[in-house]
This record gives structure tokens, sequence and C-alpha cells, in this order.
């Protein structure tokens, strides 16, 4: 069996750090499997996983993490604070929190999860300055090894950048075939923001595109394998989700192969600008998880 953990390169950070240009996302709504993130970290080792308060499975994660016998050290822990917990004092107690649920000390990466904090009689703007102050802050305590921001778009990362003195090290962003915001990844490099995305097979999307099961024919490998390559080969953090044993190894296979830079560009082509996740969406109105 093909183990990526001596195959997978990392992205270094502004701060050093160097991230696994793959990991392995979780979600809510049945996005956690005990058996498959045992399976991920035991029998192909990633070394990468990407949660979030909001999914509901922190303390589930940290059984599993503690079952696998793999080093603190050696793992690189991202979570997120949901934007009901945004705020100076609030996203401190919710950071140590997470950590508390993780079973960990120290968290490798620490995302607001969403630009909008949507609290009455204060603009986003104010809400995020304060909090990010507090990741900041965090970050220099050593809580966070490192700080950044999830579907933050140019306007927002501006924003922060005037207001704050640490510029997020990540951004965590929608990125597939469907979705490639090149302007934003363009900024984020300009930045010096690793840029990561999430739903790198647009939800199954892609999976069945003509262009997509060409390149699988023509590379003997699968439809899922081909867009996730194409991503790590764009340079971007991907964070593919899976809970089945198979579908987490063969996501786990593609750095033995390389895309032609003809065929990056019909993938690239392929954009639409169709977004599977919207900014405008009140997510978390009403919500306090």
């Amino acid at each position: 069996m093909n183990s990526i953990v001596t195959k997978c390169p990392k992205v270094s950070l502004s701060n050093g750090l160097q991230i696994p240009i793959l990991g392995l996302g979780t979600s809510h709504d049945g996005g956690y499997s005990h058996d498959a993130m045992l399976y991920a970290l035991r029998e192909c080792g990633v070394r990468h996983i990407d949660t979030a308060k909001r999914y509901g499975c922190e303390e589930q994660l940290s059984i599993a993490v503690q079952e696998s016998g793999v080093p603190r050290q050696d793992l690189w822990l991202t979570t997120k604070l949901w934007p009901g917990e945004y705020g100076y004092t609030a996203a401190k107690k919710a950071c140590r929190d997470s950590c508390s649920r993780l079973g960990v000390e120290y968290l490798d990466l620490y995302l607001m999860h969403w630009p909008d904090a949507m609290v009455p009689g204060r603009s986003n703007r104010e809400v995020r300055v304060e909090t990010w102050r507090a990741l900041e802050e965090l970050y220099n305590e050593g809580v966070c090894r490192a700080i950044g921001v999830s579907n933050f778009l140019v306007s927002h990362l501006k924003e922060l950048k005037e207001d704050c003195s640490v510029v997020p090290h990540v951004n965590q962003v929608e990125y597939h075939p469907f979705q490639q915001p090149e302007e934003l990844v363009e900024y984020c490099r300009q930045e010096g923001i690793v840029f990561e995305g999430y739903c790198p097979l647009a939800k199954g999307q892609a999976l069945s595109h003509p262009t997509i099961l060409q390149l699988a024919h023509k590379y003997a490998r699968t439809p899922s394998q081909i867009c996730i390559r194409w991503s790590v080969q764009n340079g971007v953090v991907t964070i593919p989700k899976s809970t089945q044993n198979e579908r987490i190894l063969e996501n786990c296979q593609v750095f033995g192969f390389s895309l032609s830079v003809e065929d990056v560009d019909r993938v690239r082509r392929l954009h639409s600008d169709m977004k599977l996740i919207h900014l405008s969406w009140p997510l978390w109105k009403g919500l306090s998880s």
C-alpha cells in the first residue's frame, strides 16, 4: 500500500512552518467516520486533518488521533472559529475549548470560518478586527502555530491588512475545476498567504465531466485523482473529504504522476464560476454553535 507520509509535498507558510499540501477534510451531517480516520492516519499516512467547531467532531477526532498512535508533532491539525463566537473574549475561549475537545495543547492552524459576523449593531469589519486581534494574541502565545481565514475575498483580506499586524498565513476557499477564483489566488500569493482549497471534486459534480473522464482515461487514473492532482499541481493546499476507506486511499495516491501543461490548461478552461458555497447564505443565523 502506498503511503503519502514520505511523498506528500509541503508548502511553506510566511512564518516558516510547512503544511502538507494534501489533507483529509471533515464536515458536519455525516462527514466524519472514526474508522475511516483511523485508516487514513494508520494505513495511508495522512498527517494533515482539517475540521471545525461547526462540524461537531472535534472530540471524536481526538479519540481517533490517540488511537492511531501518530505522535502529535507529526500531525497538522486545523480547526475553525464559528461566527457565533466572534469577538475578542469569545474567540479566545472558543480556541481553548477546541484545543480541549481535540485533546491538544496547541493548534497548527486556526481559521476564522467566515468573513461575515452578523452581529446586530456592529459592522462586520469591526467584529473581524476584534476577532483577529484575539487570534493574533493566541498566535503570539503559541496556542496557535499559524492563524488564517476561510472564505475571505480580496476586499476582506485588504481590510484585515489595513487593520491588523499579522497577515493571515492561510485563506481556505472553495476551489475546483468549475470554481477557480484566480484574482483571489493571485492576491494571496502576492501577499504571502497560502491558498487552500476545499471541495476539490465539486461535491462529486466534476467526476462525470467529459474532460475529467477523458483525462482519467489518458492517465489511467480515477476522475477524483485527476481533480486532486490538478489542484495540488497548481500549488493549492487541497483537502478532499471522504468517510470511505477506499476513497481516502484513492485520493492520497496523486503523487505518482503529473498532468501535462496542456492538460492543466484544459481543466482550467472548465471554470464557470459555479459556487457550491455562497457567502451570502446566513448559515449561522440563529445558531450558537
